[in-house]
């Protein structure tokens, strides 16, 4: 009976304890403890954002933030079970264009009267739109890319091509013509890593005016496959098809898997987001010289879509002043310096912006820095139903039209039928 009796105070001590040090909780002595879900990465980038949280818990003792490490593959499935699971972290790490459903699904909490004057100002209104779903802001945008093209500058010098810069991009066209002359035996002038063409295309087709969502006096979203959306899909499509400038083979590959044929001489260019550069830093034979070109410009010039890296607050959280404390904390002008830095992307705050380390010619940062004022969110930013349009629609149709598998016209039906019909579910 005494040990029956000692596993019995056993057990109730245990469930005591757990209650009391449970993630959102308050701990001993009524401390707080924030759970942060960080997607960092990048081993530079998890130092940074690491260093911070312990910056933090050393000032605030009183508020502990926990460091819990997410990840990219598999961040939207795994937060819609945490959330309706009720144990969704406090501090969520994201992107933009994943926030939509769980915005108007309650998950998330409005940060309106949560974020502090500065905060708000230094973040540009074209920035805080990629994360206000109605009437409510449920995210702090603060890290973005462009993409850019990456070229091996040897191959651009002996060609004789024009340096395209900021001030003075290529037009598609003139990349296209580009790209045949940088072509030759056993070399393609380009390689499209496309194994997600969704947003890479949509992205791109900014710059030509191209929108493919509208929204209507309704409210409701239908799609649109117009002339000035067709640009970037038949400029890919005739490179691989037509000129033979951009390789077929890498259609299907991510943009890591370009790396070692671009480093072979096997690619001239290779259009990649802008945080590539740290991969192509460390993993670039000695003696490769590369170097970063602004993507093409069309009617809408250098402007592109972006979906920039975000920071939420659970609705179910407790502590919603404390996240949002933390929050200001982390986003601080240095503070969004050294997390740009450490993902090799740009910050979205204009003071972080201005910082000298992001104007230095060196690894392209300064070209990047000057497409910063063009980025815009994303076409599919507030689109309900995207993600599901996007994997059921028009992945495998971009994917089957640029192999040469469909031509425009079936490309066109199948975006703006079938994408209809998914679009239409969401919004009933």
């Amino acid at each position: 009976m005494r040990g029956r009796s000692l596993r019995v105070l056993a057990l109730v001590l245990t469930v005591l304890l757990a209650g009391c040090s449970g993630g959102g909780g308050a701990g001993g002595g009524g401390r707080i403890t924030l759970r942060f879900q960080s997607l960092a990465w990048q081993q530079e980038s998890v130092a940074a954002t690491r260093a911070l949280v312990r910056e933090w818990n050393a000032a605030h003792p009183g508020i502990r933030v926990e460091y819990v490490q997410g990840s990219w593959d598999s961040v939207h499935d795994q937060l819609l079970t945490s959330f309706e699971g009720g144990e969704a972290p406090d501090v969520i790490h994201d992107a933009s264009d994943d926030l939509a459903d769980f915005a108007y699904g309650g998950y998330l909490a409005d940060l309106t009267p949560l974020l502090s004057a500065r905060l708000k100002s230094d973040i540009p209104r074209r920035s805080w739109e990629t994360t206000t779903f109605g009437d409510g802001v449920y995210g702090v945008p603060f890290l973005q890319e462009p993409r850019v093209l990456i070229a091996d500058t040897r191959l651009l010098e002996e060609s004789g091509v024009r340096i395209p810069t900021p001030e003075r991009p290529w037009s598609w066209e003139e990349f296209r013509q580009v790209s045949q002359r940088l072509s030759g035996p056993g070399r393609y002038g380009v390689a499209w890593p496309l194994k997600e063409p969704v947003s890479a295309t949509l992205n791109l087709s900014l710059s030509a005016g191209g929108r493919l969502f509208h929204r209507g006096p309704d409210g409701r979203v239908t799609v649109r496959f117009e002339d000035a959306d067709q640009v970037v899909p038949r400029t890919v499509h005739d490179q691989v098809g037509t000129d033979r400038s951009a390789s077929p083979s890498t259609l299907g590959s991510g943009g890591s898997d370009t790396l070692p044929g671009f480093f072979a001489g096997k690619y001239a260019m290779v259009p990649l987001g802008f945080s590539y550069r740290q991969q192509i830093r460390q993993q670039a034979p000695k003696g490769f010289r590369w170097q970063v070109l602004p993507a093409p410009a069309g009617a809408g010039g250098l402007t592109q879509g972006v979906s920039p890296q975000t920071l939420s607050i659970a609705e179910d959280s407790p502590h919603k002043k404390e996240a949002a404390a933390f929050l200001d904390f982390l986003l601080q002008p240095d503070h969004m310096v050294r997390l740009a830095l450490g993902d090799w992307m740009l910050p979205t705050g204009t003071r972080a912006l201005a910082d000298p380390a992001l104007h230095t010619t060196r690894y392209g940062w300064a070209t990047g820095t000057a497409l910063a004022a063009h980025l815009r969110g994303a076409p599919a930013q507030s689109v309900r139903g995207y993600p599901e349009w996007k994997d059921k629609v028009a992945t495998p149709a971009f994917q089957e039209y640029y192999s040469g598998a469909i031509g425009l016209d079936e490309l066109r039906e199948r975006l703006e039928k079938d994408g209809n019909l998914v679009l239409a579910r969401y919004q009933r």
